[in-house]
C-alpha cells in the first residue's frame, strides 16, 4: 500500500511534470511563433554611384564606413551587375526580377513633361512590393520612383502601402519645389520639404521602420544621391575642405550624406533588435564621371554604356545569422537576383505566370551550391548590346565591330580578342540572338538619343 508520503511525492512529481509540460509547450509555441515571423527586407539603391566609390571595393578616397559595414557583416560582390546602364530600366528589372526588355521597358522616359504616354512599369508585371504585400508584409517606398507618372503607375498602385518621394528622375536636393512636375509626394499629395533631401529620405526610412517594427516589412529605400545636380548641405561640405576641385568636393559631400543616412537605417534596425533583416545595397548604374566625378576605375566606360563601367556596380548583401560575414563573392550576380532572393528568404512562392530571370542567391552564398548563379548575363540598350558567359564578354557598340574580352584577365576591357577567338564570338553571338528573340520592342523611345559610338571613342581615350 502506498504511504501518505509516497502519495505526496507522486502528486508533487505529477505537478512538476505538468508544469514542465506546460513550460515546454509554451516554449515550443513561442519558438513556433518566432519562426512564423518572416524576415524584414530592406533594399537600398544609390543613384549613379560608380564602382570605385565605396570602401567595400577598396576605395579610401571618400569614407563610406556605414555602407561598407553592410559588406563587413555580409557579402561584397565584386562582379555585381545591373541590367541597364541607366536608371529607369534597371529599376524595372530590379523590382520585377525579370529582364525589363521582356516588357518593353528599355529606355529612360525623359522629363515628365516630355515622357511618352506609355511610360510606366508594365501593369502586367508583379513588383516585389505586390508579391510581399500579399504575404502580409508592410511595404514602403522612400525616395525615387521613376517607373511611371500616370496614376495607375504610381507606387500606391504598385504594391506600396506608403510612399514618400518623387516620381521622376533627377531632383533638387535643396528646393522641394524646384520642379513643379516632379514634386515631393507623400502618397499622392505634394508636400513642402525643407530638409536636405538625402536627410529627409533617411528620416522617413527610419520612421517607416518605427511604425512597422512589430510586423515584417519591406522597405525600398531609393536615394537620388549621388545623381546630379551636385548640391550639398554645408555640414557635409565642411568635411572635405581638403578637396580643391569644387565638383569633386560637392560629390564627396553628397556621398558622405548618403553614407550617414544609410547608417541611420542600420542604427534603427540594431536599436530595435531587428536582426532578422535581409539588407541589399546596390547602385542603379555606373557613374557618369564627367558630369559628377563618380569613378568607375579600373573599369572601362561610364553610365549609358554597356562597357563594365556602365553596368558593373557596388553591390552587397547582409542577413545576419543566415549568411557569412565578411565574404567576398567573385562569381557574377545580377540586380535581377534581388526579387528571387527576397522571396526565398520570406518563404513566398514566385509563381509561374511570369518566370523570373534572377536566381535565389542564398544557396550560393551559404555554401550549399558551389556553381555559378548564372550561366549567361545579357544587356540590350538600343544599338548597344552585350553578353557575358563565364568570364568571356562580347560587346557591340552601335556600328562598331563586336569586341571580345576575357574579364578574368582583363576586366578593364583593354584587349579585344575577337580576331583571336572567332569561335567564341560566334557562340556568344548565337547565345545573345536566342535571348534577344524572346524580347519585346521598346514601348517608348528616349527623348534624347544617346550617341554610344561617340561615347565609346571618348572612353577609349581614357585609361581605366
Amino acid at each position: 500500500m502506498p504511504t501518505s508520503n509516497s502519495r505526496a511525492v507522486a502528486r508533487t512529481l505529477l505537478s512538476l511534470s505538468a508544469a514542465l509540460a506546460t513550460l515546454v509547450h509554451g516554449s515550443l509555441a513561442a519558438i513556433a511563433r518566432a519562426a512564423e515571423r518572416q524576415p524584414n527586407i530592406v533594399v537600398i539603391v544609390a543613384d549613379d554611384l560608380g564602382y570605385a566609390e565605396v570602401n567595400c571595393q577598396g576605395s579610401q578616397a571618400i569614407p563610406t564606413p556605414r555602407i561598407a559595414s553592410i559588406a563587413r557583416g555580409g557579402v561584397c560582390f565584386t562582379n555585381g551587375y545591373v541590367t541597364c546602364p541607366v536608371c529607369s530600366p534597371t529599376r524595372a528589372g530590379l523590382l520585377t526580377g525579370r529582364y525589363q526588355q521582356r516588357f518593353g521597358h528599355e529606355f529612360n522616359p525623359g522629363p515628365a513633361q516630355q515622357a511618352d504616354d506609355n511610360f510606366g512599369l508594365s501593369l502586367s508585371e508583379a513588383t516585389l512590393a505586390e508579391r510581399l504585400k500579399k504575404s502580409g508584409y508592410a511595404t514602403g517606398l522612400v525616395g525615387k520612383w521613376h517607373e511611371g507618372y500616370r496614376p495607375a503607375f504610381r507606387p500606391p498602385q504598385r504594391g506600396f502601402d506608403e510612399f514618400f518621394g518623387f516620381l521622376g528622375g533627377a531632383h533638387s536636393y535643396l528646393d522641394s519645389h524646384a520642379d513643379k512636375r516632379n514634386a515631393i509626394l507623400r502618397g499622392n499629395k505634394a508636400v513642402d520639404e525643407p530638409a536636405y533631401l538625402t536627410d529627409a529620405l533617411g528620416r522617413e526610412a527610419v520612421a517607416f521602420i518605427d511604425r512597422h517594427k512589430q510586423q515584417p516589412f519591406f522597405l525600398y529605400l531609393a536615394f537620388n544621391a549621388v545623381h546630379a545636380p551636385l548640391q550639398s548641405a554645408d555640414k557635409y561640405l565642411s568635411r572635405f575642405t581638403n578637396i580643391e576641385d569644387e565638383k569633386r568636393r560637392t560629390f564627396a559631400a553628397m556621398l558622405s550624406a548618403l553614407d550617414d543616412n544609410v547608417g541611420l537605417v542600420l542604427d534603427k534596425l540594431e536599436q530595435d533588435k531587428l536582426d532578422d533583416t535581409l539588407i541589399f545595397f546596390i547602385s542603379d548604374n555606373g557613374g557618369p564621371t564627367r558630369q559628377t566625378t563618380s569613378s568607375n576605375i579600373p573599369l572601362h566606360g561610364f553610365k549609358a554604356q554597356v562597357w563594365e563601367g556602365g553596368i558593373r556596380v557596388p553591390y552587397m548583401l547582409q542577413w545576419k545569422g543566415h549568411l557569412p560575414a565578411g565574404k567576398i563573392y567573385d562569381n557574377p550576380v545580377s540586380s535581377l537576383d534581388i526579387v528571387p532572393t527576397a522571396l526565398a528568404a520570406a518563404g513566398v512562392a514566385a509563381g509561374s505566370e511570369h518566370p523570373l530571370d534572377g536566381v535565389d542567391l542564398l544557396p550560393f552564398l551559404n555554401g550549399t551550391n558551389a556553381a555559378r548563379p548564372h550561366e549567361s548575363l545579357y544587356w540590350r540598350f538600343g544599338k548597344q548590346w552585350a553578353v557575358r558567359q563565364g568570364d568571356m564578354k562580347l560587346v557591340k557598340i552601335a556600328q562598331q565591330p563586336v569586341q571580345l574580352f576575357d574579364l578574368a584577365a582583363d576586366f578593364g576591357e583593354q584587349h579585344d580578342l575577337a580576331t583571336k577567338k572567332p569561335e567564341v564570338v560566334d557562340q556568344l553571338t548565337k547565345d545573345y540572338q536566342q535571348w534577344n528573340a524572346q524580347l519585346s520592342a521598346p514601348r517608348w523611345q528616349p527623348q534624347q538619343q544617346a550617341r554610344p559610338g561617340a561615347q565609346a571613342r571618348r572612353a577609349r581615350q581614357r585609361k581605366p
